[in-house]
């Protein structure tokens, strides 16, 4: 499916240019109303007819004339309210504050929510010493090298008042090397030490509990975006892929 909405996005681009014209002229739209009923019925039915694609859910989107469409297992795409036509791309807005991406706003909300509802206790959580000034949430995996440069960093994060909170994302996905190792870590007595040591690539040996939580944080990453390790998720949902260094990660939480 992605194959086929990359192949088709120049072309879907150039037939809804006019209407992109007329829209932004138009001005930004006042609601994001849910799309239901008899309408949503009729996009799904124009979308997913030639197959391959399933709508999830419908909005109103912030520019006039489009939905903004969730597919299942897929992207969100803007869509004609009669599903006859549809691009893949982000919708950005214009103003005094320059260009603002609000598709990204929109998953970094959905990506905010996502965490909050992993429970820490299914975290390697390394708390900040003394007062907590902020947090950041890491997708990590201990066979990546960014990812164990990274973590000789945290006891400097943790003296800034910087709690790393680690998710578990096997790059090679479950049932891999990574995965075993991972979970060896979330499995043990000493969470901290362990994948401390695994990252410092201390030999530790394997144990994969009944009920670990590897896999699950692994399909959450995948869900979110995560594309690659370290991913580094901030308080307000905005995914920070790659290594970054103490100083850009005080700067980006506003902690100057």
């Amino acid at each position: 499916m992605t194959a086929f909405l990359r192949s088709s996005t120049p072309l879907l681009a150039l037939v809804l240019a006019p209407m992109f014209a007329l829209c932004m002229l138009a001005g930004p739209a006042q609601a994001e109303e849910a799309v239901t009923g008899e309408a949503l019925k009729r996009l799904r039915a124009t979308l997913e007819a030639p197959g391959g694609l399933s709508v999830e859910s419908a909005r109103q989107s912030p520019l006039p004339g489009l939905l903004e469409v969730k597919l299942a297992d897929g992207p969100t795409v803007y869509a004609t309210p009669d599903g006859t036509f549809f691009v893949l791309g982000d919708l950005y807005s214009v103003g005094a504050a320059g260009y603002v991406n609000l598709a990204e706003q929109r998953r970094n909300g959905e990506r905010q929510e996502a965490i909050a509802a992993v429970d820490t206790d299914d975290m390697i959580v390394f708390p900040a010493e003394g007062e907590t000034r902020g947090h950041i949430t890491v997708f990590t995996d201990v066979t990546c090298f960014y990812c164990q440069k990274l973590h000789k960093e945290v006891p400097e994060l943790n003296r800034r008042g910087i709690e790393v909170r680690y998710l578990a994302y096997p790059r090679a996905g479950v049932g891999s090397e990574g995965f075993t190792l991972l979970a060896t870590a979330w499995c043990a007595k000493d969470r901290q030490e362990t994948l401390t040591r695994l990252k410092a690539r201390e030999e530790v040996k394997p144990s994969v509990c009944p009920g670990n939580p590897v896999a699950e944080e692994y399909a959450l990453g995948q869900e979110v975006g995560v594309r690659g390790t370290p991913a580094i998720i901030l308080p307000d949902g905005q995914m920070v892929p790659g290594y970054r260094p103490v100083d850009d990660l005080v700067a980006a939480l506003g902690l100057d």
